[in-house]
């Protein structure tokens, strides 16, 4: 096992280049599925959700060839096997497996999805779109078996606005019979992202972007070259980096206004944030305005992104209050942060954060994805030297940390258990 080191204290500057976009990319290689020839995808972050979807293709019998951030998938003599167990326990996205799959053979079989534990996530808005369009789902000790012999085009209303089944059921409902509308739709970057690979394989999607999508199934979908969206979450966690160490970072390869709800917090902190049209620029300050926040679907303040404000709020003068309403669970960062001297406390849906603290270095351990993105922001602020088990949380998607954040000046290097963290011997240079 590895453990992330970060010695704090130190100013970031410079420019970072911004990756492809984690959540489109654990959708569009799915999506690939259903082609009937080869296709390119562009701009692909190189991170662990990424490799392991890769695996999932290749045992389904498509023809991968991935390198660098260029991915090219031959999709045309894949075979439909069920996948209860392994690889589709790593990763959350998985569960895109099943609307590919669903769409292209009428049937799959796929175990329920893993990722980070964060609190419940149910899948009953996917499950209640694939039944609208006439498949038979069965849960059976934790796999589901999805089967159709025709998916028919209906009108769905999703109860509760979900990213993961708007896009699901977008994957289905492409080569289904007849118009398929979705209604209370999520409208984020990456649903466009989707939709637009999709129109490129020939799919007839519109209204994405909105709360209504229409899709006119088609009956052939064909290979396509499609370059992701720019991540805006690893670039919101650069713009809170930069606030955080009092640097002044700019951000290259971004979509400022899929930024917009994170700059203006940022801007209300009392941070400089400039904008142009494909990069962004922040300038931290030695002293902060306290803030709240709410979490909200896009384009909302992203619930991804709390974790890493919350230690930026430590250096907040007064009282902070983070709210998410996306999701229940996702303060287990909270007690790793109160680790290194933070005075915070979780209240029901809410963390209330006590500036202004000097964190100071400690041992914790990355809870998730984005706790994990929280402890670097806090270890890059800390007194003394940071140290980050779990970091695989972290591999999941941040392409390049340690490199990215060195060339920022940060001093940061991976250590395997049993070495001795006085040698540094893992150092990035």
């Amino acid at each position: 096992m590895e453990t992330l080191m970060i010695k704090g204290g130190e100013r970031l500057t410079g420019t970072v280049a911004i990756s492809g976009a984690k959540n489109s990319a654990v959708a569009l290689i799915p999506a690939a599925i259903l082609a009937d020839s080869p296709m390119k995808i562009e701009n692909l972050p190189d991170i662990r959700d990424v490799r392991i979807l890769v695996e999932i293709l290749q045992d389904l019998g498509a023809k991968v060839d991935y390198h660098g951030d260029t991915m090219w998938i031959d999709p045309s003599n894949m075979i439909n096997k069920p996948m209860p167990n392994g690889k589709v326990k790593e990763l959350r996205a998985s569960y895109y497996l099943m609307g590919a799959l669903l769409g292209k053979f009428g049937e799959a079989i796929v175990g329920l999805p893993g990722g980070c534990n964060i609190g419940p996530r149910p899948i009953d808005q996917h499950i209640k779109g694939f039944e609208s369009l006439g498949a038979n789902v069965t849960n059976d000790s934790g796999k589901m078996h999805l089967k159709a012999d025709q998916l028919v085009g209906t009108r769905i209303f999703l109860d509760v606005v979900s990213v993961g089944a708007t896009i699901n059921i977008m994957l289905a409902a492409s080569k289904a019979k007849g118009i398929t509308i979705i209604e209370n739709a999520a409208k984020e970057p990456e649903i466009v992202d989707v939709a637009t690979i999709l129109n490129s394989m020939g799919a007839r999607i519109t209204g994405v972007g909105t709360d209504i999508i229409r899709i006119q199934g088609v009956d052939k979908l064909t290979g396509c070259k499609h370059s992701i969206i720019p991540d805006r979450i690893e670039a919101g966690t650069y713009m809170i980096i930069a606030a955080a160490t009092e640097g002044d970072i700019t951000l290259l390869n971004v979509i400022p206004k899929h930024l917009e709800s994170v700059s203006a917090k940022l801007r209300e902190m009392g941070a400089i944030v400039e904008e142009s049209d494909d990069s962004i620029r922040v300038v931290g300050q030695s002293e902060y305005k306290t803030v709240d926040i709410k979490t909200l679907p896009y384009p909302g303040f992203p619930t991804d992104l709390q974790q890493p404000f919350s230690a930026l709020l430590t250096k907040a003068k007064g009282t902070s209050i983070v709210t998410d309403n996306i999701y229940t669970s996702r303060f287990r960062h909270i007690d790793e942060l109160r680790r290194m001297g933070a005075n915070m406390k979780v209240e029901g849906r809410s963390a209330v954060i006590e500036g202004i603290t000097q964190l100071q270095g400690a041992k914790v351990k990355a809870t998730d994805l984005r706790a994990g993105a929280a402890l670097v922001v806090a270890g890059l602020m800390a007194e003394g030297i940071t140290q980050i088990s779990d970091v695989h949380h972290i591999d999941r998607g941040y392409e390049n940390l340690e490199k990215k954040l060195h060339s920022l000046g940060a001093t940061i290097w991976r250590m395997n258990d049993g070495e001795d963290e006085g040698d540094w011997p893992g150092l990035y240079l």
